[in-house]
């Protein structure tokens, strides 16, 4: 049993160091709709909703940033009262309904993009609607404009699912096309689904990005598998609360080491 004796030291103090995750909202589509039936995976938010959701967090003196720029103030111990907000799949409608309201209300965010999908539509989903995504141009646009541009791969793939070879393309393939096309390096990467698995998240690791965007990574939770909070039309400031207190409820029993 020596080796036994000799490791568990170093897993708990593995475990003793390790911080909670910050909290990241997770969004998508930003869109008029008065039906539920027009949203059926629930991925779309009214311009008036997410106005209402970034009030609600001013008024807890919280503040939504990039991704990116959270990871950087945690590192330097500033992220007092930062919020992480991420748009997931490159949408036209961030640029116009989005953006607007997050310049109006101080906050600036990480919008992850399909560079392999550029100017056409979420063909990924089936029941619909369908919603245009952004251009090349547009990609531009909204990088000059502050917000941090993210690689969601290049054909929204479960990731998980796919070859070395493809899984290689995915990540380093859209990596380097968001170079070309932005002018720098994206830093993040986001799951296509949420799906990941080791060997996805260790490919991503290899692939450059400093950080990654999961939705509920489990055990995998680190700086490439971080857990975000799914935002909907519903979300209004009880939600919210019942939301960010779930985090940290979780965030604190992730801290605590299991020793078995």
């Amino acid at each position: 049993m020596p080796a036994d004796t000799d490791t568990a030291p170093a897993a708990v103090a593995a475990a003793a160091r390790r911080t909670p995750a910050p909290w990241v909202l997770m969004y998508h589509s930003v869109a008029e709709f008065t039906d539920p039936a027009e949203d059926p995976y629930g991925i779309t938010v009214t311009p008036g909703t997410l106005e209402a959701q970034l009030l609600w967090l001013r008024s807890r003196r919280l503040r939504g940033v990039g991704v990116g720029e959270l990871l950087r103030a945690r590192a330097a111990g500033r992220d007092h009262g930062l919020v992480g907000l991420t748009f997931d799949d490159g949408y036209a409608d961030f640029l116009t309904r989005a953006l607007p309201l997050l310049r109006r209300h101080d906050c600036t965010a990480t919008l992850f993009v399909l560079p392999g999908r550029l100017g056409v539509d979420n063909v990924w989903d089936p029941l619909g609607p369908r919603k245009s995504l952004l251009t090349a141009e547009q990609i531009r646009e909204v990088a000059a404009a502050g917000q941090e541009i993210g690689s969601h791969g290049l054909l929204h793939q479960d990731l998980t699912t796919t070859p070395d070879d493809v899984l290689r393309q995915e990540l380093r393939g859209s990596r380097e096309l968001l170079r070309e096309l932005t002018g720098t390096l994206p830093e993040g990467f986001c799951y296509p689904y949420g799906h990941l698995d080791a060997r996805v998240v260790d490919a991503t690791r290899a692939a450059g990005y400093g950080y990654a965007c999961a939705i509920s990574p489990g055990r995998l939770a680190g700086r490439h598998a971080l857990p975000r909070t799914h935002v909907s039309q519903a979300d209004g400031s009880a939600r919210l609360r019942i939301k960010e207190l779930r985090h940290e409820v979780r965030e604190l029993r992730r801290k605590v080491p299991v020793l078995r």
